[in-house]
């Protein structure tokens, strides 16, 4: 039997579900194993059971924020990097407080170009999801 061959985790908060399922279906071709989910209480929950690497969250969602849902992430898993991003100007201030200056989290502007994404993810994980190492690494267990 094959050894199994870790991806690395991505969770994605979006309520915009096109957006959530959009994401999740880009960095599952770059490699990454992704899970979507559609606000912030969703999000937390997720986190506990996915046990992401990487959360990658909107701002602004109904109940829960993006950004308390990913406080309490960092919190519950603290080696994972948040990635927060917003289309709304208005919430730019709020987001840069809450990510420089309080919890170190990467702040991206909506709309991001998935490579901006893919290489904001490897920056600040840097654990190679390249597909051909990964099929590569497939066929190398294989064999023995």
């Amino acid at each position: 039997m094959p050894k199994s061959i870790s991806k690395q985790r991505v969770l994605i908060a979006d309520d915009e579900k096109n957006i959530a399922d959009t994401l999740a279906l880009i960095l599952g071709f770059h490699g990454y194993e992704t899970n979507a989910v559609y606000s912030g209480e969703a999000a937390v929950e997720a986190a506990a059971q996915f046990q992401p690497d990487v959360l990658i969250s909107d701002v602004i969602m109904a109940e829960m924020s993006g950004i308390e849902a990913a406080i309490n992430i960092s919190r519950m898993l603290p080696q994972c990097k948040i990635i927060l991003f917003s289309g709304q100007a208005a919430t730019a201030d709020l987001v840069s407080q809450a990510g420089s200056s309080i919890h170190g989290f990467e702040i991206l502007s909506k709309p991001v170009h998935p490579q901006v994404l893919v290489d904001r993810i490897k920056s600040i994980a840097p654990f190679p999801p390249d597909r051909l190492s990964y099929r590569a690494a497939y066929k190398s267990a294989n064999r023995s």
